[in-house]
């Protein structure tokens, strides 16, 4: 079985972020990049199916050469090869674009992929890729068995979830608990250093959209302490100022 996972490098969730250029660009400067948290399930769930039934996985990234030592630390973590496009990843479908240009021609069983990234969480990424390739996509998966060219998976729903059953090839965005994160250990990290990574192009489109500007959210308000025996203040607190009443 051939396997891709698709991932994005995000900024750590505990980064300053700020912006340039009249806030229509990103600071990278000091930024801690990562592996989007919801592909590290992705991979991680790869590579069990790998180690279960054989096969290969493949690593794909968008984005610039930085990425590169975050596209190794996957391959440490199990994955045989990777792919990064030399490209910025402007927006969802010209990123889609790029992964359905890849999955074209490699074939591939299976494309996995995190639910979401954890920049800008648009969740719009499997659905494309799986309408440019004319296969089905599914979102968000916590469950994913393989059997043969049949995938069972329970994914999450509004109030519960549900139990699908599909053949392959799919698209499928990832998130908790369809594996537990692996940490490289020595071994993988050293193999990740002679494990090929292919550079290409990017193909189709330039960007769809264009940012105009953006904003951070508004400063939180300091806390007010209302005495414990003062309960009709705190009433008056919550009708008037805060509005919740």
């Amino acid at each position: 079985m051939k396997i891709l996972v698709c991932i994005s490098v995000v900024p750590d969730t505990t980064a300053k972020i700020s912006f340039t250029d009249g806030d229509t660009k990103f600071n990278k400067a000091g930024v801690q990049f990562i592996a989007g948290p919801y592909d590290d399930y992705a991979l991680s769930r790869a590579v069990e199916l790998k180690e279960q039934s054989g096969g290969t996985v493949t690593v794909l990234n968008v984005g610039d050469a930085d990425a590169e030592p975050i596209i190794r630390k996957a391959l440490a973590v199990g994955a045989d090869d990777a792919i990064r496009v030399n490209a910025e990843p402007t927006d969802a479908y010209f990123v889609a674009e790029q992964i359905a240009a890849i999955a074209r021609q490699e074939n591939y069983d299976l494309i996995l992929m995190g639910r979401e990234s954890i920049d800008f969480n648009g969740g719009q990424v499997h659905g494309i890729v799986g309408e440019l390739l004319g296969i089905a996509s599914f979102s968000p998966v916590m469950k994913l068995d393989i059997d043969g060219t049949t995938a069972r998976f329970a994914r999450e729903i509004e109030g519960g979830k549900e139990s699908l059953e599909a053949s392959l090839p799919l698209v499928l965005g990832c998130q908790e608990p369809i594996a537990e994160w692996k940490i490289p250990n020595m071994r993988g990290i050293m193999t990740a250093r002679t494990k090929p990574l292919k550079v290409v192009e990017p193909v189709g489109h330039d960007s769809l959209t264009q940012v105009t500007q953006f904003e951070l959210p508004p400063a939180k308000g300091a806390v007010k302490m209302i005495p414990a025996e003062d309960a009709g203040q705190l009433i008056t607190l919550l009708r008037t100022e805060a509005k919740v009443l």
